[in-house]
């Protein structure tokens, strides 16, 4: 395990809090964890705190500057919407090959385990051609994909996974976030996707703070045993 692209089947699922608890647990296995996301959609810088990147940082135990804030997230914009329109919005384009190179080399001057964590869904526009699939083909490094338990979650999911697997994408496990209010149970979702490809794991959301999955599982389930120092 080196390096790790966390995705997920849409906007709003929970993304950013899975890769928090995702830091957390290879922190607590000893493992000297990096974060990036590189685009991030929705910045308010006068709400930095509560950002994406905020989140992410503090997971990884860091402070909450601007300075650290630009490190992991070059790409910031303002608007709520794909990174495509915020881009435009703001006169601005996403050089996708840039992104590109900056991921590879976080993944080149990692020192442990990095985790990249995408923007919006596997195929969320980043330019007039490209999506952040593109993106990840191009780095080719295992990935994470988070969905919901919310009504239609299932379908959401499984269109995901046949969307990676026809481009022959390593996916390491399908992680369910709990979706707050959803009527539908989290166990059943993880089943049900469980029928068509494994590992599923469920993550509740009434322990932010968990290292540990729900479902009897767990995130060990993925990365193994606690590593010695």
């Amino acid at each position: 395990m080196s390096a790790i692209f966390v995705t997920a089947t849409g906007t709003d699922v929970g993304k950013t809090y899975v890769a928090a608890s995702l830091i957390r647990h290879l922190r607590q296995q000893g493992h000297d964890v990096e974060a990036i996301k590189p685009v991030l959609s929705g910045f308010d810088p006068d709400a930095m705190a509560a950002s994406d990147s905020a989140i992410l940082l503090d997971a990884l135990g860091l402070p909450v500057t601007a300075e650290a804030v630009e490190q992991i997230s070059p790409w910031r914009f303002r608007a709520p919407l794909s990174p495509d329109l915020a881009a435009s919005m703001e006169g601005r384009r996403i050089d996708v090959a840039e992104v590109v190179a900056f991921c590879q080399n976080a993944v080149a001057v990692r020192r442990d385990v990095l985790l990249i964590e995408g923007v919006g869904g596997i195929m969320v526009p980043l330019d007039g051609q490209r999506t952040i699939l593109d993106v990840m083909m191009a780095l080719s490094l295992p990935l994470i994909l988070v969905t919901g338990s919310y009504l239609g979650s299932i379908s959401h999911t499984l269109t995901a996974l046949d969307s990676l697997f026809t481009r022959d994408m390593n996916v390491m496990a399908v992680i369910v976030s709990e979706t707050p209010g959803s009527a539908v149970p989290l166990d059943e979702v993880v089943a049900t996707i469980g029928r068509f490809t494994e590992p599923v794991i469920g993550l509740p959301r009434s322990s932010p703070q968990a290292g540990d999955a729900g479902n009897g599982q767990g995130l060990g389930q993925i990365f193994g045993a606690k590593r010695e120092r």
